[in-house]
């Protein structure tokens, strides 16, 4: 079947949830969330809806469990995580949730870090953004900065996010 095939017969309403993974964030009660915030409003100025928003702290178990829950949740097709991608000993997103993955995107990192590599040069080594299929649920899993946050949605997210949901349904 063809890609334009595939687009024409994947859904046309999609149901996210945008997780903000920070530590510095959770401790503080009405801490500015400026890529949660920019997750939300890009979604939402794409047509899709946000049906659940949350800050966590950097810590697994956690994560983990509320990855597994939005996964078998009815209300969510899609979950994107910002935040704990970086490499510093607190970030711990991708080794979290990356064991969660039953298929990996490999293609959204790659795309990701050379779309900023275009636009930030050699800093974009540091990004570990990973994507893949948790119970039939895409989970995108980007950097806290609001600049990767843009790029992501705007460039792999939006356009991409009903494809890869029919073909996780499959």
């Amino acid at each position: 079947m063809s890609y334009l095939k595939h687009r024409e017969e994947a859904p046309k309403t999609l149901n996210f949830a945008v997780v903000t993974i920070s530590t510095s964030k959770y401790k503080v009660k009405k801490a500015l969330d400026e890529s949660g915030n920019l997750i939300v409003e890009l979604l939402k100025q794409a047509d899709y809806k946000v049906m659940f928003r949350k800050i966590i702290p950097d810590n697994p178990s956690m994560i983990r469990s509320l990855i597994l829950k939005l996964s078998k949740s009815k209300k969510v097709d899609v979950i994107v995580t910002t935040g704990g991608t970086g490499i510093t000993k607190s970030d711990l997103t991708v080794e979290t949730i990356t064991p969660l993955l039953q298929k990996e995107i490999p293609g959204f990192g790659e795309i990701l870090r050379k779309l900023s590599f275009e636009r930030i040069g050699s800093a974009a080594i540091l990004t570990r953004a990973v994507a893949g299929v948790v119970d039939g649920k895409i989970v995108f899993c980007l950097p806290g900065s609001p600049d990767a946050v843009k790029v992501a949605l705007e460039y792999l997210i939006i356009p991409e996010a009903p494809h890869l949901v029919k073909h996780a349904r499959e």
